[in-house]
């Protein structure tokens, strides 16, 4: 049952009567945020104190009957609560009530005790907001909202300003006393489950008589000019913007909120409710296209979604037509324009694409950003972007598969800019203690996390999560550590000091190794558990080589390709002489194959199901084997494998006739007539790899799918234990280093969540779902033509068959010449609309490509002016409502004549 004084009270704060139309009942979360914390005495009081009136306990006692010292005590309790604000004015003790927000709604809920006891507080702080947003859509001016973004300064130090409200420091500097208090925001979403992974500890300054109060209550603690300034960089370095409440006047706040777009209940007002004016600062993004290289920096930090991806090379006409938005000013701002799923479906690109080489790219590296850095010289900011995405940028250079090349625009002119030559050229820094980048941490949360396999994903995982401070340890049951890379890669395509070089930099960053260590044999999870690790990854990798369940396979002279490659990395003697025959047709088959060469093999073929044109194998890998004398035998699939005596003496092939089929789908078929028998001394099978388990999943629940991958959630790679997650090949089956890297940064994302309470997995998590132009329709007149550069290196003979990595790497002048030829297709696309104008693109991009230009001129209004102003701001725009009705009918009536025009780039 509703407590009538409590329900006063509500309607007290409100500024509403009860009975009246607009009253506060008591489903609404004004009356369920107080009911947990305030009693009946409390609300005695309470109703005896005035809104933004200070007044001392004498003066309140007076009128609600109670003695000085019971209604101070109570009124105290009020302010412990977050009811009511106290300040020591004159000398005395004053107190008096604010606004729900900003004001009661944060100060309710920065009461740790409260949001503990009473989660249902952090519910109705929420809750509030969704009843009062639909209400204010489309009828705020800009500057007239009770919180708005000020820009983040740097942002906008080159920008002449007419006044200084819109700069940080002068609220700091102005200030007589600061303080820092968790977010409240965060701390509401952390209640329900839905936190979005930017936590709340220390993140919003109070000043002036808000410290006050926030410090005599145990909300904040007290920090110096200097310490705010700090905590103000650190939260734009973590992505957040600056928020002000603004009902002060003029060049006057009581605080300064560090928001980000996916948590913030004042910005969702802009990105669930389309309502960006009611929050916006003055300023908005302009992007000069002609300096933009589709990093995507800004894409992926705009808290508002007003970034997106799109393109330089404008297509078709259809698609270089400007969409014309419907906009609240002269419509009716209703559900049907809102974006309440902002949390998940936040957009990266633009619907005609951008850049193919960032959507291309598995860890969607910022190709385009680091070639032009390259280009000015800027050898280390390249790097720097690189690990954004890739912690292994040298190892990468030497073995990736290259994708981003594939679906280079530039290859549709001659030849693809040569992408991981230059990255190769960028990396060769990290090669080199003096010169190597070792980004600095973010955080420093603690917390022990266990990774388990030191390969491509577990190394990645282990990065990511260091840089934010994890005491993460890497379990790997063998002596040496890159898995694969390690293992499975021969040295003439990546030498172990590259490995090495990279690792030595997670140790940098704080990351323990333990080698030698078998989880599941030597320690079990749940005994992990019990030593503090409170999340784990599992990427073990697929290392096993897999049977063919062939006649005579076990027979001696057959070897697993993957087996054959550990072993010549581990320098085992491996005794491979006469004959060898490889059986297979991928990148694992062709490193087989040409090792088998380096290793004393004679004579050595292939023999793979597939045609040269089906061949899985890069084309590239295929003619340096073939250049190596290896022969390629296509469309022969092994029938059996002959032995005499226990020892290998040839295979028996098949003819294929068919791989793929109409679907697309792996289907082989044979004729059964047409057999040829080839003769080996050695057989190597490389016809995929397996997962080898052991014993790491006994103890737990986790499952597995039938080909023995783990089984995960697709986005966020949690197993069916909530505590542990999974990548790299034992997920996705054998794929490539650039796809496990891809999958560790996302499972340090996850984990990073998963540790602290209160945190989605989900909400808020960008979905890089980068997409390429359509290159069917580009217009690609007039480009230079520019050759493709090459290592120039002159190899002696008797070294083209060692394991020494003899490929070489470009020069400082030919890496300034490859780079010219990017046709840097993408460019950054601002919504102005959506824009908050919060900085946060400007402070990311490297280029100078985006400012913050003056759209507006709005001042804060003093809380009493605020209202006259929406009402005149609503007037108008009812009024353009209903003439753009009238306009609409009579062109319905009369006809109506299509706008004609020349189609522009939507950028």
């Amino acid at each position: 049952m509703a407590r009538e004084k409590i329900l006063d009270l509500a309607n007290k704060i409100s500024k509403t009567k009860r009975g009246a139309k607009d009253e506060i009942k008591p489903e609404y979360p004004e009356y369920q945020i107080l009911d947990p914390i305030v009693t009946d005495e409390m609300a005695d009081v309470a109703l005896q104190v005035e809104f933004r009136k200070p007044q001392t306990a004498e003066q309140i006692a007076k009128r609600c009957g109670k003695s000085v010292k019971e209604t101070t005590k109570l009124l105290w309790d009020l302010a412990y609560a977050g009811v009511t604000v106290v300040n020591k004015i004159d000398g005395v003790d004053q107190f008096w009530h604010e606004v729900w927000v900003p004001g009661h709604m944060e100060m309710i809920v920065n009461n740790k005790e409260n949001v503990r006891k009473h989660p249902e507080v952090a519910r109705a702080f929420d809750a509030y907001g969704k009843r009062k947003g639909p209400l204010a859509a489309g009828n705020f001016p800009v500057g007239a909202g009770p919180m708005r973004v000020i820009p983040i300064q740097k942002a906008i130090d080159g920008e002449t300003r007419h006044a200084s409200f819109e700069e940080v420091e002068k609220y700091i500097n102005d200030a007589y006393l600061i303080s820092v208090s968790d977010c409240s925001c965060r701390t509401s979403r952390e209640v329900m489950g839905e936190g979005c992974g930017h936590l709340k500890e220390d993140m919003c300054i109070q000043l002036d008589h808000a410290a006050e109060y926030y410090i005599r209550t145990g909300r904040a603690r007290q920090v110096t000019k200097e310490e705010a300034l700090e905590i103000m960089h650190r939260a734009e370095e973590n992505g957040l913007m600056h928020s002000i409440p603004n009902l002060d006047g003029p060049g006057h706040t009581h605080a300064i909120c560090n928001c980000c777009g996916c948590g913030c209940f004042s910005n969702r007002i802009a990105n669930m409710y389309r309502n960006p004016d009611m929050v916006r600062s003055n300023f908005v993004a302009q992007v000069d296209a002609d300096k933009c290289v589709a990093c995507g920096e800004c894409v992926e930090n705009c808290p508002s979604n007003a970034a997106k991806l799109g393109q330089k090379i404008c297509t078709t006409e259809a698609e270089r037509k400007k969409v014309n938005r419907v906009l609240p000013y002269d419509t009716e701002w209703g559900p049907e324009q809102w974006n309440p799923d902002y949390r998940i479906n936040k957009k990266v690109v633009e619907d005609t694409g951008s850049s193919p080489c960032k959507a291309g790219c598995p860890a969607h590296i910022a190709v385009q950003g680091y070639i032009k850095l390259a280009s000015q010289g800027r050898y280390m900011e390249a790097l720097e972007l690189i690990k954004k995405e890739n912690p292994f940028p040298a190892v990468c250079g030497r073995i990736c598969p290259r994708k981003c090349e594939s679906q280079c625009t530039r290859g549709d002119l001659d030849d693809p800019v040569a992408v991981d030559e230059i990255k190769k050229f960028i990396a060769e820094k990290d090669l080199h203690a003096e010169s190597r980048y070792i980004p600095q941490k973010r955080h420093d949360y603690g917390n022990k996390i266990a990774v388990i396999g030191a390969g491509p994903a577990g190394l990645s995982c282990a990065y990511f999560l260091a840089l934010d401070g994890y005491q993460v340890t890497v379990f790997e049951k063998e002596q040496k550590l890159g898995g694969m890379l390690t293992f499975g890669i021969p040295a003439y395509r990546l030498e172990k000091d590259v490995i090495d070089a990279e690792i030595d930099i997670l140790r940098h960053l704080g990351v323990t190794f333990k080698t030698g260590v078998e989880v599941g044999k030597d320690i079990t999870i749940p005994e992990l558990r019990k030593q503090g690790y409170e999340g784990f990854y599992i990427a073990i990798g697929a290392q096993s080589g897999r049977k063919l369940g062939l006649e005579g396979e076990d027979a001696q002279g057959v070897f697993a390709g993957v087996d054959f490659l550990r072993m010549v990395n581990l320098g085992q003697k491996v005794d491979i002489q006469g004959k060898v025959i490889v059986i297979g047709g991928g990148n694992v088959a062709i490193d087989v194959a040409r090792t088998a060469k380096r290793a004393g093999g004679e004579q050595v073929s292939m023999y793979c199901l597939e045609s040269r044109k089906e061949m899985p194998a890069l084309p590239e890998e295929i003619e340096e084997a073939m250049e190596e004398g290896i022969t390629i035998e296509n469309s022969w699939g092994p029938r059996r494998i002959l032995v005499k005596d226990g020892k290998v003496i040839g295979v028996e092939f098949k003819k294929c006739t068919r791989v793929f089929d109409d679907n697309g789908r792996f289907n082989p078929a044979f004729d059964e007539n047409t057999s040829i028998t080839v003769e080996a001394d050695r057989v190597l099978l490389s016809v995929g790899q397996a997962i080898d388990w052991g014993k790491l999943l006994e103890g737990t629940t986790i499952e597995l799918n039938p080909n023995k991958t783990i089984k995960v959630d697709p986005v966020t790679f949690q197993t069916s234990e909530p505590d542990v997650f999974a990548g790299g090949d034992v997920v996705t089956g054998p794929k490539f280093a650039i796809d496990a890297i891809a999958l560790g940064k996302e499972g340090a994302i996850s984990l990073h969540r998963y540790v602290h309470k209160g945190q989605s997995l989900v909400l808020g998590r960008l979905k890089r779902d980068y997409k390429p132009i359509d290159k069917e329709n580009l217009n690609l007149e007039g480009y230079d033509a520019i050759p493709r550069q090459r290592p120039i290196v002159e190899v002696k003979e008797a070294e083209k068959l060692s394991f020494r990595d003899v490929r070489g790497v470009l020069t400082e002048e030919q890496v300034k010449k490859e780079t010219e030829r990017c046709l840097s297709c993408g460019a950054t696309v601002i919504e102005e609309f959506m824009c908050l104008g919060c900085g946060q693109c400007v402070t990311r991009c490297k280029f100078d490509a985006i400012k913050l230009v003056r759209r507006y001129n709005a001042e804060q209004l003093p809380y009493e002016k605020i209202k006259p102003t929406v009402i005149k701001y609503i007037l108008k725009r009812k009024v353009k409502i209903a003439g753009k009705t009238v306009l609409t009918n009579l062109g319905s009536i009369f006809g109506k004549k299509e706008a004609k025009g020349e189609p522009t780039c939507t950028n």
